[in-house]
This record gives C-alpha cells, structure tokens and sequence, in this order.
C-alpha cells in the first residue's frame, strides 16, 4: 500500500445499482475487493466507495447481477497510480 497513490476523480468508475443487488444471494463483490470497498447497506443494497480503488476488476468478475455494476475506466490522469518506493 505504500507504493499506491490515488489521484481522485470527480466522476466515479464504477457505478452500483443497488435495486439489482438486492437480489443478489452471494455479495461477492463484499469479499472478493482487495481494498473492502463494497458493505451491504442494511436495506439489502451495496455502498461502493470508488476513491481508493485498485481499478482491478475483479468486482465486476465475480458479480453475478446482470447490470448491477457499470465499470468504466477512470478520466485521463485519474485513478491509482503505483510508484516506486
């Protein structure tokens, strides 16, 4: 994590429709997020917080509702950006 800066844009890459995560039975995308930026909202939705994320992937490889989430890439000069230490 030390070698990971965040340059913050103001739209967000990911977009989460909570109304098909209701359906949803597993919330893989709650425990496959390396970073844990995904948390089951107590209404049966899911809270996505994109400023720290590792633009991976990998919620939108697990995730099993059909339009549940939108993944785009980040506006130019935004997003993660590794470094050397």
């Amino acid at each position: 994590m030390a070698t990971v800066d965040f340059r913050v844009g103001e739209r967000a890459h990911i977009v989460v429709d909570s109304d098909v995560c209701r359906s949803c039975t597993t919330r893989a995308c709650v425990t496959a997020c390396p970073a844990n930026l995904f948390a089951p909202t107590a209404d049966g939705g899911i809270l996505f917080n994109y400023e720290q994320c590792f633009e991976c992937g990998t919620c939108y490889m697990v995730c099993n509702g059909e339009g549940a989430l939108t993944w785009t890439y980040p506006d130019g000069g935004q997003g993660v950006v590794f470094r050397q230490g």
